[in-house]
Order: structure tokens, then sequence, then C-alpha cells
């Protein structure tokens, strides 16, 4: 696909994808069909084994672009279409069969912080705050996301407010690793890229896979289904590898297998 909004960038197993959309990285439609492209094409890609995302400009994401939503009903179904690409659009970093870190460059905004939200382990710059301002511009997405995060009165204020909360305050929360400086946060974020694409591909494919899984099971279902994700992996040419490795005191070389 050609990218207009986003730029991708692949380098030692590391996929870095930016939003690129100035001035405030606003999601229409292009960059949404352009950012689930990346993700899904990450997931088949062997030279990729961690993906970071993040912005350009001073802010990682505005959220939804509420131009394009004036006149965005032409004919039946235009809106249901919308909603169908927006939900996949949320899906594509946690569908991605590789882990995601995102370094949040900046304000993360309504659809923005969902965004930052989807991914599995957040970054952010000391000077980000993130909002969910739907309630001010007649929206309504979001609470789900909210709800994983937060606590109940927490999640409801939030919203029900579109209060802005720092950085700092996520991090106190446990939500995200501790903000840094501006020029520091991604070579942090790719610094731990780097550790993640060292590590077994195939391992850190089934790990997500099973994160995703359990957060809907209960307790002793969960157990058992990772329990049979690491019997799977016993069997791997890449577990194998990482065993000989621990004996001999030496660094492993994973293949994928």
């Amino acid at each position: 696909m050609e990218l207009q909004t986003c730029r991708l960038e692949v380098s030692d197993g590391v996929a870095i994808a930016t939003l690129d959309r100035p001035p405030v990285n606003a999601q229409n439609r292009r960059l949404r069909q352009e950012l689930t492209w990346i993700f899904d094409s990450c997931s088949d890609r062997r030279d990729v084994r961690c993906v970071v995302l993040t912005g350009a400009g001073n802010s990682f994401s505005a959220g939804a672009d509420i131009k394009e939503r004036v006149g965005l009903v032409q004919e039946p179904g235009d809106y249901i279409a919308h909603n169908r690409l927006t939900r996949e659009f949320f899906y594509a970093p946690m569908d991605c069969l590789k882990p995601v870190i995102c370094a949040a460059n900046g304000p993360a905004i309504g659809a923005g912080f969902a965004l930052m939200l989807s991914c599995d382990v957040m970054f952010a710059a000391e000077t980000c705050w993130v909002q969910m301002p739907e309630i001010d511009v007649g929206l309504a997405g979001g609470t789900k996301l909210l709800s994983e995060h937060f606590s109940r009165s927490m999640a409801r204020a939030m919203y029900l407010t579109g209060r802005k909360v720092a950085a700092a305050e996520l991090y106190r929360l446990g939500l995200i690793e501790p903000p840094l400086p501006r020029d520091a946060l991604l070579p942090a974020a790719i610094a731990m890229a780097r550790e993640i694409a060292a590590k077994s591909p195939r391992g850190s494919r089934e790990i997500k896979r099973s994160f995703n899984v359990v957060e809907t099971m209960p307790y002793r279902e969960a157990y058992r289904f990772e329990q049979t994700i690491t019997e799977e992996l016993s069997h791997t040419a890449d577990a194998k590898e990482a065993q000989r490795a621990f004996v001999e005191k030496r660094k492993p070389v994973f293949k994928g297998e």
C-alpha cells in the first residue's frame, strides 16, 4: 500500500510505524486504512519481530477527524461502514502477531488514547496527556477500553467530564512505563523493542496470544489455556535452542521455528 498518512521503517527486527498527518495526526479513513495495513503486514513479515508506534510532530493523535464526520453519511450504510473500519482499526494492534509498543510523543485524545490503550506496552513523553472528550463532540466510543484500565469511578469521571490526565498520573496508576523526556522517548521504546526482538519470535507471538485470550476467561480455565500454550511451545525448535543455550551458558540463536 502507498502510505500517505503514516510512515514505516524496519531495522534489526523492529518496525517503527509513525502517524504522520499534520498538524495533530487526526484519524481519517485513509490513516485508519494505512495503519491497519501496517499492522497486518508486520504480522506476516519475518524481518519484523516487534512494532513501535509513535506520532510525528507534537501530538501522538488528536483522535477522530471531526471535520470528516461532517457530511459523512451520503447514502444508507455509510455510518455503519465507517464504524466497522473504526473497530477493526483499534483491533489491528491487538490482533498483530508481533508485540506492539506505543511511544506517545504528545497528547493522545479520544480515539488517539483508544489507539494507545490498544497496544501491548505503553511509553509516554513527560509532556503527554490523555483525554476522552467524546461527550463534547457528540460521540460515545471507548468506554470498554477505559474500563479495562481504570477503576469504575475514574473511568466514568474521565468520560463524563472529558478531563485531561497527565502522563505522570498514568504512571502512578500503573498504566504506562515511566514518563520520559521527549528526546529520550523513542530511543527507550526502540531499546525495549530490540530486547523483545532478541527473544524467540514464536514465544513472543504465543505469549501475546495468551494474554489476549485469557482476559475474558475465568482463572482456572485461563491457567489451563496457558498450560496448553507452554506445552505447544515445548516442542518447538526455539524452545529446545533456548534450553540448550541456558545449559551451555551462551546466547540462544532463534529462528522462529
